[in-house]
Formats: C-alpha cells, structure tokens, sequence
C-alpha cells in the first residue's frame, strides 16, 4: 500500500431544492388556493475520523466530493426531501487545513470525531408562503440557496505511542519487524525504509504502537533527504526512541545530528526520548558495555542495547519502553 499523507480536496455542499409555484386542483373545489411545496435542504459534507485507516491513499484518486442536492417541492404543501450528509472517512490524526495552509480548521485526534465541514443550502419557498389577505393567489416561489463549497488540505499526521529516530541504516526497521509483526522492508544500505511503517506491541496484555519513519541525515529539517516530510509524524509520539549503530566510528556526532534536526524541526527535543544501540552482536561484550557506559556519561541517562540477529536485550527495551508510556 502507498502511504500518502497530504493531499488537497474540493467539497460541494448540496444545493437547497427550490420552491414550487402549485394551486389545489380538486372536483368541486371552483378556485383551490396556493399549494406549493418548499424545497428541501442540501446535504452537508461531514469528515469523520476512523482507526481503521493509516494513509490518505484513496484521496490520490478521487479530490472532488460533492453532496446530494435537496429536492424541489411540490404540489399539496409537499417539501422536497432534503439531501444525503456527505461523509468522508479519513485516518485517525488528519488535520483539515485550509487552502492556503495557514489555518488548522480541524484536528481529527479522536476515533469516530465527525465535524461538519461545509453545510447545505436551505431549500426555496414555495407560493403558498406567499398567501396574505392581499394576495389570495400568489405566483411567487423562491429557488434554493446554492451549498458552500470550498477546497481544503488533508495533512496527516500518524498517531503513534512511539516514534523510531535514527539515521539511515541505524536499524530502525529490523527493530520493528522483532518486536511487531509490521514486515518493512530490510536491507543493508540507507533509505530502505521510504514511507512510515507502524507496527503493534503487545506487552503484559496491553498495546502500543510504534512508527518507523525514514532515516534522518543532517539538514533533515531544511529539506534534504527524506526526513522532512515525515518529521511532522513525531509531533504526536508520546515518546522517541533513538536508535544509534553501535559499529559507528562516532555515535556521538550520529546522535547530535538527529537531536539538531528535531531542534531545528519545532523544538522536538523537548520530547520524552529514550536511546538504544542496535546491532551489538557485531562487537564484544566488553566493548558494547564499555561504549554504552561512554555514551551514558555524554547524554545523562541510561542506554539500552539489542541485537536484532540474536536477539539479545529484546525483552528489556521492550519493558523499559513500556514503562515510559501512559497507557
């Protein structure tokens, strides 16, 4: 499936019916008097938030929505019925911007939220609206008012209880695909993950989600790489977890480079972050723990560590994540 994350849509509110011009036609009635209908409402466009749903992929295809139109009225003071509600479906985190991106108009952060985006046009009058004393047998109706109609931007950014940081390669995929059953694809070079992936933990009888995004490089935040269009997804995470390649030749300046980019980004640092070494099989014992104790005196607090080959030190982050989270 391709994970689309913005995309701009036309909404049509329905029109409202017009009203009719009608007079009573019945045996032995000599001059039956007004009788027209009014029209009925247009529909309006409703966005509704649900979970079962992770992109905006269906949106590629179809940017033009349109509610039904109510329907005139009729003859005997019938009222035209009024038009279907519109409702779109978008993922769980969508915000609805308008045109020109300047103004968040909602925020769809709840499962099942519904906003009504746009409403119908009210239906015309009808003639026998029109009856006074003074007019017996009016003529006059009124058409329908026309529905609202606008363009908008569906951003959306992934609700997850996790966000994975790192660098390309860093291990960030594997990770996820031992903790999850979430299948990213896996390679030894950068950039093989090149759209989100989400994947779900289940732990002591309980859930949490975590989100693998694109590697990060350095100017991340300014453009370069991939990086920029997904940085936006760590803005819900409750908490960052920052994978490092232990085998670099300097994971300090690996992890500055990413902390700078969130910085850069929207003051993401400010986020709860937990760090992990990755790939530890690839060193000895003794200097897996030696540059962990390393790494621990630079950032002030504790450095898990796993092997996704053997799988070694799984079970702890997976604890020590767990008891991080607010669920």
């Amino acid at each position: 499936m391709h994970f689309i994350d913005e995309v701009k849509i036309y909404l049509k509110a329905g029109d409202g019916g017009n009203g009719t011009a009608s007079f009573r036609r019945e045996k032995f009635i000599e001059m039956g008097g007004p009788d027209g209908g009014n029209g009925g409402r247009g529909g309006s466009v409703i966005i509704r938030a649900t979970p079962n749903l992770n992109t905006l992929i269906d949106f590629r295809y179809k940017q033009h929505f349109k509610a039904q139109q109510g329907q005139k009225g009729s003859g005997q003071n019938k009222t035209g019925r009024s038009g279907e509600d519109l409702i779109i479906e978008v993922p769980v985190g969508t915000q609805i911007l308008s045109e020109d991106k300047k103004y968040v108009l909602y925020d769809m952060d709840n499962a099942e939220q519904e906003e009504s985006i746009i409403n119908g046009g009210r239906g015309g009058v009808g003639n026998s609206s029109f009856k006074s004393s003074r007019n017996q047998a009016p003529r006059k109706f009124t058409e329908g008012e026309p529905g609202a109609e606008m363009w908008v931007w569906l951003n959306l950014k992934l609700l997850s209880n996790v966000g994975l940081l790192g660098l390309p390669n860093a291990g960030k995929s594997t990770f996820l695909s031992r903790v999850s059953s979430a299948k990213p694809k896996i390679a030894n070079y950068p950039f093989t993950t090149l759209v989100p992936q989400l994947g779900v933990v289940y732990f002591e009888q309980k859930e949490f989600t975590i989100a693998d995004l694109p590697g990060l490089i350095e100017n991340a935040s300014k453009g370069e790489g991939l990086g920029i269009r997904f940085l936006k997804h760590m803005e819900r995470c409750q908490l960052l977890l920052h994978v490092l390649d232990i085998t670099s030749e300097d994971v300090i300046k690996d992890y500055e480079i990413i902390r700078n980019e969130l910085r850069n980004f929207g003051n993401l640092t400010e986020k709860k972050e937990m760090v992990m070494f990755s790939k530890v099989d690839l060193l000895h014992n003794e200097e897996v723990l030696m540059k962990v104790r390393d790494f621990e005196k630079y950032v002030k607090k504790e450095v898990m560590f796993y092997s996704g080959m053997t799988q070694q030190g799984l079970d702890a982050v997976v604890k020590n994540i767990f008891s991080q989270l607010n669920i």
